[in-house]
């Protein structure tokens, strides 16, 4: 008798443990995905900031030698209204 209830106790934490098991499982999945798309987003935004960054860079070179260009950027600096 004593032997049937440690044996149910202990199959019953064994359900329990592969349930949660798949779970995490399926919620691990789930987050990978997501963390790649993630990535792929951060990857097109560095590389975007870079692209920038080197406007930035030419622009400011290309001031140096024609002034007649600055009040075009320094209106094109100013931060514009959101929504």
């Amino acid at each position: 008798m004593k032997s049937d209830l440690a044996n149910s106790i202990l199959t019953f934490a064994l359900g329990v443990l592969v349930v949660l098991s798949a779970l995490f499982a399926v919620r691990t999945i789930f987050q990978a995905r997501q963390l790649r798309a993630v990535q792929a987003q951060a990857l097109v935004d560095q590389a975007n900031f870079h692209t920038l960054q080197m406007l930035f860079a030419d622009t400011s070179e290309y001031a140096k030698t024609h002034p007649t260009i600055n009040p075009i950027l320094q209106a094109a600096a100013k931060p514009t209204a959101t929504r």
